[in-house]
């Protein structure tokens, strides 16, 4: 019996580029990801780390998948290495790898590092739809790598921001990541000094930063009452006292988030500031409907998500569908 030719289809970041995502497309693909998820139609394991050493930086594994009607698995490896604007580089690159989860056969690699920018940028968009005050105004984002700009920008999208401020450690990534913004969005973006000035008071708060190590710059008493807070730089930026101040916390999963060496609410996890008797959900619960996002303006929301591979998968997977309606990507022999 002779077996039939397997194939795989192929997106590099080019024909991602192509694609032409528009905001509310990628927003919608997530945002269905996250709502299977709550519903409990998918399997998630927590992401593993491997840390090659000689450099500043590590590899991300995550893994999931999806029944129907996604019917997907997928594996994602990227990198995260700080140091990569020295060549020039984006600090996370990367390949998502999809397969049919009834019999392993690989379906798809996609590019993952536009992929992982606007997932995350979507995420946390989403999350604020849910869970921030419906006029807020004020956006603080700490950061510029490539899913701050997607944070920015999907923000906006929902809410059309009065005022954006944005900061980021080195001058000359903030100033590119203001001017580019401002081009975008069609708006004036301030790029402030330093991190009080970007945070302070503002309806929603960003932290997106990049450290080498540890070290609270966000001040909790920065935060303004009826804020939204959505931290989730790889080194923790945040104080120890910034879960105290939260009408709820919230975060992408639960499973990675209590575990693993990185993440900016680590040291929350160990101290039993977050747990599970003091978190109030999963983001996907929320989108789903099984549990209440923001229920009034007064309550102070904390939202952290470490990326989900499911995110990786929904997006990918919507990817892969606009690809063969424009004839995008190329068909590779696998067997």
């Amino acid at each position: 019996m002779t077996r039939a030719p397997i194939h795989l289809d192929f997106l590099n970041a080019l024909d991602v580029e192509a694609l032409g995502l528009t905001d509310p497309q990628i927003i919608s693909a997530v945002e269905a990801g996250l709502a299977a998820q709550g519903r409990g139609e998918t399997v998630i394991e927590p992401r593993m780390h491997l840390i090659p050493g000689g450099s500043s930086g590590h590899f991300n594994v995550l893994r999931g998948a999806f029944r129907a009607p996604i019917n997907l698995a997928g594996v994602k490896v990227i990198g995260d290495f700080v140091d990569n604007y020295k060549e020039d580089l984006p600090s996370e690159l990367g390949l998502l790898l999809l397969m049919d989860p009834s019999n392993g056969v690989p379906r798809a690699i996609i590019d993952g590092s536009h992929l992982t920018d606007m997932r995350t940028g979507a995420v946390t968009a989403i999350g604020a739809k849910y869970l921030a005050r419906k006029a807020a105004k004020v956006l603080g984002h700490i950061g510029a790598r490539g899913t701050a700009y997607w944070n920015v920008r999907l923000l906006d999208s929902l809410f059309d921001f009065d005022e954006i401020r944005v900061h980021s450690r080195r001058q000359e990534s903030r100033e590119a990541f203001g001017a580019r913004l401002t081009a975008d969005l069609g708006k004036p973006v301030i790029v402030t000094e330093d991190w009080r000035s970007c945070v302070d008071g503002a309806d929603i708060v960003v932290e997106a930063s990049r450290l080498d190590a540890p070290e609270p710059l966000l001040r909790t008493d920065w935060i303004k009452p009826g804020a939204f807070v959505v931290p989730y730089g790889t080194m923790s930026a945040v104080e120890l006292s910034l879960t105290d101040i939260m009408s709820k916390l919230v975060v992408d999963d639960w499973g990675q988030c209590r575990s693993g060496q990185f993440g900016a609410l680590r040291a929350h996890v160990e101290a039993g500031k977050l747990s599970e008797a003091t978190l109030h959900a999963e983001m996907g619960e929320i989108v789903a409907g099984l549990k209440p996002g923001r229920e009034s303006d007064d309550e102070t929301i904390l939202f952290w998500h470490r990326g989900l591979s499911l995110s990786d998968i929904a997006l990918g997977h919507f990817m892969l569908e606009k690809a063969g309606r424009m004839g995008i990507g190329q068909r590779l022999r696998y067997a």
